[in-house]
């Protein structure tokens, strides 16, 4: 990291307020995966959905871990099981 940076002050998720020295202290106590990261500290869980922040978490985790970042899990978008019809969602109200 950049010496003179404050890493409490570096925000790296605004839509959850996570600064880099969250995630730095999460790596360091043992959270090694981008999906766990995601779950302990709502990155990508916020308004944007992860558009800006998630890339800069496993660039992060990453570098943290001597890891590619083609070896950083990122979440994916998981999609339902099964379609589901938009009138089920509309109700019945005719």
């Amino acid at each position: 990291m950049n010496v003179g940076i404050d890493p409490r002050k570096v925000i790296v998720c605004r839509c959850e307020n996570v600064t880099l020295a969250d995630v730095l202290n999460a790596i360091e106590s043992g959270l090694d995966n981008l999906e766990v990261l995601k779950r302990k500290l709502r990155i990508g869980m916020g308004q944007c959905q992860g558009q800006t922040c998630l890339l800069l978490v496993a660039g992060i985790l990453a570098r943290k871990t001597g890891k590619s970042f083609d070896e950083v899990l990122i979440p994916r978008n998981r999609p339902p099981i099964s379609p589901v019809k938009v009138k089920y969602f509309i109700g019945d109200e005719r």
